[in-house]
């Protein structure tokens, strides 16, 4: 059986579900995750930087069975972690409330989730909040995943008033 290969596809769970041919990673994934706390990949655009995002993510949600077959099945014994994901290409950064009202975004859901307090005002006050909450309440270090980090940045080219 032949399969397809995954042009443009970034969604693990997508390539998995639909049949697509997956060159297994996932050893790799699984040392990566194992050996070290902070990671910032930077790799040419269209290079499956978010794919990897994708997959850390399902992988980190313990969704065991989109690894069946794969490595890191008989690697891993501790699949569960809370997962922070921050996802900055869904939105068109044009005016300078574009990033606050993402940001805000996100933060309200995390929220929703793990609960605030009134002294957290600020964004860098309510990220470590829903961090620290993350973390008391499941027992499980808390993985932040950063998709498409500079494209506020990229979009702000040019345009003086939102690079400030």
């Amino acid at each position: 059986m032949s399969k397809l290969y995954p042009i443009g596809i970034q969604n693990f769970e997508s390539l998995r579900n639909d049949g697509y041919l997956y060159i297994d990673k996932t050893r790799l994934i699984y040392q990566l995750v194992k050996t070290g706390r902070y990671y910032f990949l930077s790799r040419p655009r269209r290079f499956g930087k978010s794919l990897l995002i994708s997959t850390l993510e399902a992988y980190y949600q313990g969704k065991k069975e989109l690894f069946e077959g794969l490595a890191i099945e008989q690697l891993e014994k501790d699949w569960k972690h809370p997962i922070l994901h921050l996802d900055l290409n869904i939105e068109k950064y044009d005016t300078p409330e574009s990033l606050d009202q993402i940001l805000n975004d996100n933060l309200e859901h995390w929220e929703s989730l793990y609960g605030t307090r009134p002294s957290e005002v600020s964004f860098s006050l309510r990220f470590a909040g829903i961090i620290q909450r993350a973390y008391e309440q499941t027992g499980q270090r808390v993985v932040i995943l950063v998709d498409e980090y500079d494209k506020p940045m990229l979009q702000a080219i040019g345009n003086e008033e939102l690079q400030k």
